[in-house]
């Protein structure tokens, strides 16, 4: 039994996948409720959806190594971002872990730095800003992440796991592969 309390919400996947009802609701205590009927749920959720594809279709447009890409491929791109945010000073990635995830900056500025020497600090080796990526190399060669990449300011990355990764940018990974060699972060 599942116990709603206040700013809870039910009833949204009856409406996404005009489906019936998989359970009833009943009121224990008095209190208030909001309802939206299908037509404006559908309507908030597409809206939504395509403001949000909009926008990352924009971001597309403006990164390089993806002007090759057809229409409908940034579409799909687009469609498949997860979206997270980074504090100053917040690791995105660290050096030597497992790397399953893809990056792109969409706002704000990193750095990345590397052990250089052992028993020595890591040292800043590459700059990052609005339309750079990142962690591509543990993808492609299925190994440790090579370098700590750092939030210099508050950032909103774009990330890509492996699989979708693998399934949305086999076309452009030896250009990626390319671009990775000159990149002194992921050496």
């Amino acid at each position: 039994m599942t116990k709603y309390e206040q700013g809870a919400a039910f009833g949204e996947l009856a409406l996404l996948y005009n489906a019936p009802r998989a359970a009833t609701i009943t009121c224990i205590d008095e209190g208030t409720l909001y309802s939206l009927d299908r037509n404006t749920f559908n309507h908030i959720v597409k809206d939504a959806a395509v403001k949000r594809r909009e926008k990352y279709e924009n971001f597309l447009s403006q990164v390089k190594i993806l002007e090759s890409l057809e229409p409908y491929e940034k579409t799909k791109l687009a469609d498949a971002f997860k979206e997270i945010n980074y504090k100053p000073n917040e690791y995105v990635i660290k050096e030597d872990e497992t790397g399953d995830t893809f990056y792109f900056i969409s706002e704000g500025e990193a750095y990345a730095s590397k052990t250089l020497e052992a028993g020595k600090p890591p040292v800043e080796v590459m700059k990052y800003q609005k339309g750079d990526y990142f962690g591509e190399r543990a993808l492609i060669k299925n190994e440790p992440r090579a370098a700590n990449v750092i939030a210099k300011t508050e950032i909103t990355v774009l990330c890509l796991d492996r699989h979708m990764f693998k399934r949305l940018l086999g076309p452009i990974e030896e250009i990626l592969k390319r671009n990775n060699y000159d990149n002194p972060s992921e050496k």
